[in-house]
């Protein structure tokens, strides 16, 4: 990440001289500039999933779109641990029936 950033304000540095960017340099600076952002959104929605909010009182007051967004996330990992087997649930009250 750090040799992206670099690179990325090298060419913003040039874009400022006088003979400032070729074609070359503008459609690489671009690409830089959109791997950087997905990275940083990739990033910061990991961040996201993995957070609680919690009021002063020490109540959980996630919103329910993130805590349904982290079930789903961790669905999915589960999904390609198993490598797409079927899961099976069970539930204690299920298993007195049986």
């Amino acid at each position: 990440m750090e040799k992206l950033l670099n690179r990325i304000n090298e060419l913003a540095r040039k874009a400022k001289t006088p003979g400032g960017l070729t074609e070359t340099e503008k459609i690489e600076q671009q690409q830089l500039r959109q791997t950087y952002i997905k990275s940083f959104r990739s990033s910061f929605d990991d961040i996201l999933l993995n957070s609680k909010v919690v009021d002063p009182e020490g109540n959980d007051i996630t919103p329910k779109k993130l805590v349904e967004a982290q079930k789903d996330k961790r669905r999915t990992e589960v999904k390609n641990i198993l490598g797409g087997n079927k899961i099976v649930h069970l539930h204690p009250e299920d298993a007195d029936k049986k």
